[in-house]
């Protein structure tokens, strides 16, 4: 019961509620589960861990930048005399009052909290699980030993003593040069013509990775590409992975295993030579090639980059890599897609290893 105006903190309760009301008038906003990032709980160790930290009527974003997306995953209901609202336990919430009002609350424990000691168990949980899966990417990159990787750099470095770089370089100005826009060709040559070697090598087998593992299905649906060089993998076709790679292991991974060895400045450099020479191989290769691992090494090492580069240079960056798409949409949904499916399948080991609990990943991921 209230005699006058309301509001009480935003937090969780570790049971499930039915708000029936009596008297007077309030007001619920919530929140599910899963946008407790945006709201900040506070600390897991003190006697608040259910509340939120964000003084969400007046938020600091300098402070809690999240909480500018909070309004969005929430939900708000007014609930008069007789109403009632079920609140599931886990759920933010936030209730405003009228004067005098009155409410009778229903209390009860959800089964997943009647095996738990205490209301904190579940986040424990989620946290712990988190963690063990970021061990387990972890893991599953750094199993490719680094003999292997030296393998690699060491193949590379061999065709860069033997001269094949300088033939590479050629083959690709070569084919910047039939190009049909003249104007822009002559930007191309120039962008090739600065890389470096060890780059020029990279941009090199990754372009015959391509070629050689992306088939058109239907020659006749083929649409005549403006660059000769792209037009074998011309996305106006359909294609279909010749690869039998495994999607989750960076030694089975060629694209993987070559992105893998690069530093930031020169997978920034191979992937603008990329999209300003041969845009349509770019997009095979994200479209088609990238397999979870794969976008998983991409994006880990766009963060290096972008630690390692101004803000500018870094919009600029993005804006051309993006910009070679037909579909820029369909480039990052790709990306994130594979990500995410790597993610997958490292919760699925942890669960295995630790919980011994298994399930069907390709169901779930198709789900």
């Amino acid at each position: 019961m209230n005699s006058a105006l309301s509001r009480s903190s935003t937090h969780y309760d570790p049971h499930h509620n039915v708000l029936c009301i009596v008297a007077g008038c309030k007001q619920v906003v919530l929140w599910p589960s899963s946008a407790s990032p945006s709201l900040y709980p506070m600390p897991i160790y003190g006697e608040a861990s259910n509340h939120s930290s964000v003084a969400l009527e007046n938020p600091d974003f300098s402070l809690y930048p999240r909480a500018e997306c909070s309004i969005k995953y929430s939900q708000k209901v007014i609930l008069h005399a007789g109403d009632a609202l079920f609140i599931p336990e886990g759920w933010f919430h936030q209730v405003d009052s009228s004067d005098l009002t009155i409410a009778v609350n229903f209390w009860w424990r959800s089964n997943i909290m009647s095996g738990m000691l205490e209301h904190m168990d579940g986040y424990y949980l989620r946290r712990i699980l988190r963690r063990l899966t970021d061990k387990e990417m972890n893991h599953i990159l750094q199993k490719a030993s680094s003999s292997g990787m030296e393998k690699q750099k060491m193949h590379t470095h061999k065709l860069l003593s033997n001269g094949e770089a300088d033939h590479n370089h050629r083959d690709l100005v070569q084919a910047c040069e039939q190009n049909d826009l003249q104007e822009k060709g002559q930007q191309q040559r120039v962008s090739l013509h600065v890389l470096e070697p060890y780059a020029l090598q990279v941009l090199h087998e990754l372009v015959s990775l391509v070629h050689d593992r992306v088939n058109l299905i239907d020659q006749s649906q083929l649409v005549e590409s403006t660059s000769a060089n792209d037009s074998a993998v011309n996305m106006k076709g359909q294609y279909d992975k010749t690869a039998t790679t495994n999607l989750f292991v960076l030694e089975d991974d060629p694209v993987a295993k070559i992105l893998w060895t690069l530093d930031p400045y020169t997978i920034q450099n191979v992937l603008l030579a990329m999209a300003h020479n041969f845009p349509r191989t770019l997009e095979a290769l994200i479209l088609h090639l990238l397999s979870p691992v794969g976008a998983e090494v991409l994006t880990r090492k766009f963060d290096e980059m972008d630690q390692q580069i101004t803000e500018e240079n870094r919009n600029k960056f993005y804006e051309v890599f993006y910009g070679a798409f037909d579909d820029q949409f369909a480039a990052m949904d790709a990306i994130l897609n594979g990500k995410e499916s790597f993610a997958l399948k490292a919760f699925h080991n942890v669960l295995d290893k630790y919980l011994g609990v298994t399930f069907d990943v390709r169901k779930l991921s198709t789900g």
